[in-house]
């Protein structure tokens, strides 16, 4: 299973995204989740300290082992295209939970000249966890989707949307559909979270296409108690998991 899921920022993806990479390691299954996010929480939500998360480097700032693997100098005038990547998912992931925790981070393009070989690198890792290996991978994206081409979303099964009810969220659901579709991803479903009560329920079931929407997770204060804390809401709050594991059952 390969899924992508994006949203806007504070929709709760992040939570979605760590909920269910949780309840397939439960399951005995080999999980990487990938941080694609330039506002890198994952780890959090999958039960990682602060303390730990702060030791840890996103590959796209591993200026040495860019170079490295692609042969880039300071200009950046000449690199590979298609370094090596196979052994970093293993090498720079750290294990919690039943999950590999891999923070690729985002190339920054501001004041920074050319960044290629830096895309080169997030490109391929991507296209080595999604068309290169058995295992379950979640990656937890921004709302746009400039880390993905059409090589690294041949094998990608589906993007998951996360949504809240309300139609700014609703708008980035339709934008992230047709750029998945200029993509050849066809299938891209939608979590519609912090639904307080049926007519939240109804707002979303009015935009988005019965075919589409996997579920609802109602709001839930114990979220924001486990956010607050800084733990996994996955051992916080028993209600939240319940809820997205109807969900992650519909994923096939």
């Amino acid at each position: 299973m390969k899924i992508a899921v994006t949203g806007k920022g504070g929709v709760g993806k992040t939570t979605i995204a760590a909920t269910l990479a949780r309840l397939y390691a439960d399951e005995g299954k080999t999980v990487y989740a990938a941080d694609a996010d330039p506002d890198a929480n994952l780890g959090l939500a999958l039960g990682f300290s602060e303390e730990e998360l702060a030791e840890i480097i996103p590959v796209s700032k591993m200026r040495k082992l860019v170079e490295e693997r692609t042969g880039a100098d300071k200009s950046n005038t000449f690199y590979k295209i298609n370094p090596k990547v196979d052994d970093i998912p293993e090498r720079y992931s750290k294990f919690r939970n039943g999950v590999r925790l891999l923070i690729l981070g985002t190339v920054e393009t501001a004041g920074s000249g050319c960044v290629c070989p830096e895309n080169v690198m997030l490109k391929r890792i991507i296209n080595n966890l999604i068309l290169h290996r058995e295992d379950v991978v979640l990656l937890d994206m921004e709302a746009g989707l400039e880390h993905l081409g059409r090589g690294t979303t041949e094998g990608m099964d589906q993007f998951i949307v996360v949504i809240e009810p309300g139609a700014r969220s609703v708008q980035t659901y339709r934008n992230v559909k047709r750029l998945a579709e200029e993509l050849g991803v066809k299938k891209v479903r939608v979590v519609a979270n912090k639904i307080r009560d049926v007519s939240d329920e109804a707002f979303v079931k009015d935009r988005i296409p019965e075919s589409d929407l996997l579920g609802f997770v109602h709001y839930n204060p114990e979220i924001m108690n486990a956010d607050r804390e800084g733990v996994s809401p996955y051992d916080f709050s028993q209600t939240a998991v319940d809820e997205i594991k109807k969900i992650k059952e519909k994923l096939g």
